[in-house]
């Protein structure tokens, strides 16, 4: 599946002459036509394209209104509010990249969460899943400078906690807290890094997805039974099939967006950003954007101390550490089988982590005390079990359900077996996906 002899044909002489110079029309051909893919793929795979095509939007509306942003604290604030009022559809475009920020985190959500679904951390693709972790830190640490550009209130105080943080890391905390901020506090210096990394970041989240594409299709692309592809009546080609599913799934995913957008653009965001950043004024509640909300719930959890490790570096080392075992989840997994459609414990156990995650959110946004301190911390608790314990252990113990032969094997008994009689130019056509 992974490779092949290519079956490009080039049909004009101009397009025999480039593929013999820069066959960049073979490459396209061959990774995005008739590129083959399972034949039981289902909306759950789409998010990849997806956040392909969110990636160019987020770009290239972020290039525009770098022309009208100026990085400096005294006029911050007031240059993203001249893009919204005198820039010829300046509202637009920033509604546009905020918004686009949160649905572009939704479908990296969903896309993670497919993919511990699905096992596609599996051998042999866990290097495909590592790139996938570098690409989300990326996404973090430009969502997070991205955040404080406005220079509004929750923009100047969450960068003030968050970095302060750095601190709780001995020998270099300070140093690199003082090297993010380029001082001792959140000031000028602070606004022009961050803004310079804001705009380079995405340019590197864009060179790690190529190679993310590519490790893609080296290995080839899993499906939801978890079986690798044993014959061409296993696959489709990529187009038209697989192009039409994600079409249908990226207009869906688009009308939600622009929904957000033209209806309810302030609704992810925080009101007090739409005040000018005063360092003598702190806010009531001080939170980050919701996407972050899990990790700083994890981040608040600990409030006790654990030997020489204290409770701000211990939840320092705990919001890390969430981000962290991610990169190890190939590791971390002990079941032979891949798919959760076959492994109905885990499948229990999967989807009281992703309610666990929502739930780590929603007290993200809650006040540090109480009782919401102690239900973050149980939170806190299961999120790691569920990589650290369960994944291992259940691997071992579980008694997975008895796997189909082949994928077509899969899809024929999901139809009834109708579908055994056809030629093979109609298996080849689009089946209802499973």
């Amino acid at each position: 599946m992974a490779g092949g002899h290519s079956t490009y044909k080039p049909s004009t002489g101009f397009e025999r002459w480039i593929d013999k110079r820069l066959p960049l029309p073979r490459l396209m051909y061959d990774s995005f036509v008739a590129y083959p893919v399972p034949r039981n793929l289902n909306y759950a795979y789409t998010f990849g394209g997806i956040l392909s095509i969110m990636l160019v939007a987020q770009i290239l509306t972020g290039i525009v209104l770098a022309m009208h942003y100026t990085s400096d604290t005294g006029i911050a604030f007031q240059s993203v509010e001249k893009i919204m009022r005198d820039v010829n559809s300046g509202w637009l475009l920033r509604y546009l990249h905020a918004n686009g920020a949160s649905m572009f985190f939704i479908a990296v959500y969903v896309h993670i969460f497919r993919g511990l679904y699905y096992g596609s951390y599996k051998a042999p693709r866990e290097l495909l899943w590592i790139l996938g972790c570098i690409i989300y830190l990326l996404m973090m640490a430009t969502a997070f400078m991205g955040y404080v550009l406005p220079w509004g209130q929750m923009s100047f105080w969450g960068a003030t906690v968050i970095t302060g943080f750095f601190t709780a890391i001995p020998l270099v905390g300070e140093w690199i807290q003082q090297l993010l901020l380029g001082g001792f506090a959140v000031d000028n210096p602070t606004l022009n890094r961050f803004f310079s990394l804001h705009y380079l970041l995405p340019f590197m989240i864009a060179g790690v997805v190529v190679l993310h594409v590519w490790a893609l299709h080296v290995t080839g692309q899993t499906n939801p039974t978890g079986i690798e592809v044993k014959s061409k009546t296993d696959t489709v080609a990529f187009t038209p099939y697989a192009t039409l599913k994600d079409a249908f799934a990226m207009v869906v995913f688009f009308i939600v967006f622009a929904y957000f957008v033209f209806y309810i653009p302030n609704f992810l965001g925080h009101p007090d950003n739409y005040i000018q950043a005063d360092p003598l004024k702190t806010p009531a509640h001080i939170v980050p954007e919701w996407y972050f909300l899990p990790f700083y719930a994890i981040l608040r959890a600990i409030t006790f101390n654990v030997g020489p490790i204290d409770s701000k570096l211990g939840g320092v080392l705990a919001m890390f550490g969430a981000i962290a075992v991610l990169f190890i989840v190939p590791w971390l997994d002990t079941s032979k089988v891949r798919s959760a459609s076959y492994r109905p414990w885990y499948r229990l156990f999967f989807w009281l982590f992703v309610v666990d995650s929502i739930f780590l959110g929603w007290l993200g946004s809650r006040p540090a005390e109480g009782t919401y301190v102690i239900m973050a911390q149980g939170a806190t608790l299961y999120y790691f079990a569920f990589f650290i314990v369960i994944m291992p252990v259940l691997g071992l113990l579980e008694t997975p359900r008895r796997q189909p032969g082949s994928i077509t094997e899969a899809v024929l008994a999901r139809h009834g077996g109708g579908a055994a009689a056809l030629p093979d130019s109609a298996n080849a056509a689009p089946e209802k996906t499973v």
